[in-house]
């Protein structure tokens, strides 16, 4: 995997160009420590930085043409480049064995049509020095970042933001309907940064621009929602062989590659994948915490045995927050406060001793239906239809009791909580976009002066709207899973020089996926049958069945503790939108342990530090 910088500047000397270039290559030295590449021409220049995986001698980057009218720099890998480089042949005398020539030769040849063909993860700019055009594309699920800003007269692109700001001609500014959307979600929408006029790129879009133009922004894929007309059992035929080539599609490189592991469902029928259909005893990686609530090495360990890999794991027993402050502020280059980008972190450096690249289980709740939260809204049916008065003797009852710090899996009263947080959410969260950490009314005590503020979100197949579980999985498949996980991955790993591949995201898989009936993703209340019906012989059930677990951190304990104080400090230090005192009672009652507010906490607390930041430096 790689990382990319491009700059136009129309009359910009060469000298400048080059030492932006240079500064900006050098932010982004983690995701490719093998190898620098600068190419410049008249007002432009183009950057790579370069983690070799497929052709290691060969494949530099930036890329020309034979005419040298052309220029690619590219972060990604294509799993199918032999095939399509086949079809190729006949029309191109490829030079080299990679996949960096096919997806050049591929869109002078067929323009941006091509990237339908193309399956895989990517960002990717593509000059045609001739026309002065630019094109530039992210993949269909966004695993790969590209950032960028523009004018009549300059553009620039970069994979990380910290490396955009070097492409600079002017300082940045924060736009507050983006920190609106960050204190809602914990992330920022689609297409939008935690910075005025500094934009990504769409996942599945294209962008086009000409100097003196505005950027002309459009998709290449839509997720659709099929209808699939066979019977379960043929799905469940399909989907086997589907994720299995999908596996065995993510193999393709010239240097070993690994797995991560858990212990959940998703990375362990990966693995199971591996050892048992591909007869690959790779190697794993489990990261274990002292908490008994976080840990989950013992079912790591037995997939791991079950499957005969080489597996390593480690406990880490004190957590480093300054180091994770250090991943969210210089790899993420803007607030983002899902803790766990810090497990994520620690486990792909313990990988990056032993392999390149390795696969992972992301992507199997969203399209399979595992998220506890799609059993809630199946609960709410219920709850709602009680009447008013019992509801709210519920409600009380629940708030009566304190709210565990334990991991929410371990614990009915915290799922309970949980449960009435989302009753008080409803009408929010309607229609859906992804899971809000405040309903409108504490927002707006909050930050009272960004009520009413924040961007339009990203339509959904308009076929979702008449099945509320559908909705659920497609927007966190469009919104959630890009903008989240994706991000946390991408970092997390690229910060340690490692690829991150998924197979559960592979278009063939997606698209199955959200052509099967939605009676088919859960039995009552529990979700992942279409996995189970069709894998169940390759895990057991003590997997299967384990309550779900997600990989936090102990947050909430952290703030009953000297992060407190730095939270009030920081929050009475900084004149920002929000209001100190309602911080203050949020954290009081959180440390009185009547409830835990440890991801509302976190969430303000990273904002805060960022804007520390930008002002102090």
């Amino acid at each position: 995997m790689c990382g990319l910088i491009f700059l136009y500047k129309k009359g910009e000397d060469d000298k400048t160009l080059l030492n932006m270039a240079e500064g900006s290559l050098a932010e982004i030295e983690h995701r490719g420590p093998d190898d620098k590449g600068i190419w410049q021409g008249q007002s432009v220049v183009a950057g790579h930085r370069r983690l070799s995986i497929i052709d290691l001698a060969a494949s530099r980057q930036p890329m020309l043409d034979p005419l040298g009218r052309f220029i690619l720099t590219y972060n990604g890998e294509i799993y199918n480049f032999r095939e399509l480089k086949k079809s190729l042949e006949s029309r191109w005398n490829f030079r080299t064995s990679g996949d960096t020539e096919l997806v050049l030769a591929g869109l002078i040849l067929y323009g941006e049509s091509f990237l339908n063909r193309m399956e895989g993860m990517w960002a990717l700019a593509l000059w045609d020095n001739q026309e002065k055009n630019l094109l530039l594309s992210r993949d269909r699920i966004g695993k790969k970042p590209l950032f960028y800003q523009y004018d009549n007269n300059a553009f620039s692109c970069a994979s990380e933001l910290n490396a955009l700001t070097r492409l600079s001609f002017s300082p940045w500014q924060e736009d507050i309907d983006s920190t609106a959307d960050y204190l809602r979600y914990g992330y920022y929408l689609p297409g939008t940064t935690a910075y005025k006029k500094v934009y990504e790129v769409l996942p599945g879009h294209v962008l086009k621009w000409h100097p003196g133009s505005e950027p002309d922004q459009h998709p290449f894929w839509s997720l659709s929602i099929g209808h699939f007309s066979g019977t379960k059992k043929h799905a469940c035929k399909i989907l086997r062989e589907t994720l299995i080539r999908a596996v065995e599609r993510r193999l393709v490189a010239d240097v070993e590659v690994g797995a991560f592991l858990s212990g959940g469902i998703d990375s362990s029928l990966i693995v199971s994948i591996l050892s048992k259909e591909l007869g690959i005893n790779s190697k794993t990686f489990t990261i274990g915490f002292k908490e008994k609530s976080y840990d989950e090495r013992k079912y790591a360990s037995q997939v791991a045995l079950l499957c005969a890999t080489d597996h390593f794991e480690q406990r880490f027993e004190n957590w480093d927050r300054d180091k994770l402050i250090t991943l969210i502020l210089k790899y993420a280059g803007q607030p983002f406060s899902d803790s766990s980008l810090l497990p994520t972190s620690m486990v792909s450096e313990l990988a990056s001793k032993k392999v390149k690249v390795v696969l992972s289980g992301d992507g199997g709740d969203e399209l399979f239906s595992g998220y506890q939260r799609y059993q809630a809204r199946a609960l709410l049916r219920w709850y709602s239809r009680l009447p008013k008065a019992l509801q709210e003797n519920i409600k009380k009852l629940v708030q009566s009791f304190p709210e565990p710090v334990s991991h929410h899996s371990r614990s009915f009263f915290k799922k309970a909580h949980l449960f009435i947080d989302i009753v008080n959410r409803q009408h929010d969260e309607t229609p859906y976009i992804a899971p809000l950490l405040y309903s409108n009314e504490v927002f707006q005590k909050l930050a009272p002066d960004l009520t009413g503020k924040g961007h339009a979100p990203p339509g959904l197949p308009p076929e979702t709207s008449e099945d509320s579980l559908q909705e659920m999985m497609a927007a966190d498949t469009l919104i959630y899973l890009p903008q989240d996980i994706m991000t946390k991955v991408d970092r997390a790993s690229m910060a340690h020089s490692l690829e991150a591949r998924a197979p559960f995201l592979d278009k063939e898989v997606v698209e199955l996926a959200f052509s099967l009936p939605r009676t088919w993703h859960r039995r009552g209340f529990r979700g992942k049958r279409m996995l189970y019906d069709s894998f169940h012989d390759l895990l057991p059930n003590e997997i299967w069945y384990r309550r779900k677990q997600g990989f936090g951190v102990p947050i909430h304990q952290w703030f009953r503790g000297e992060l407190g104080i730095q939270l009030i400090d920081l929050a009475e230090q900084m004149n920002t939108l929000l209001n100190v005192g309602f911080i203050k009672d949020m954290l009081h009652i959180h440390q009185s342990g009547k409830r835990d507010h440890g991801y509302r906490l976190w969430n303000i607390y990273i904002y805060l530090m960022w804007r520390h930041q930008q002002i102090y430096g």
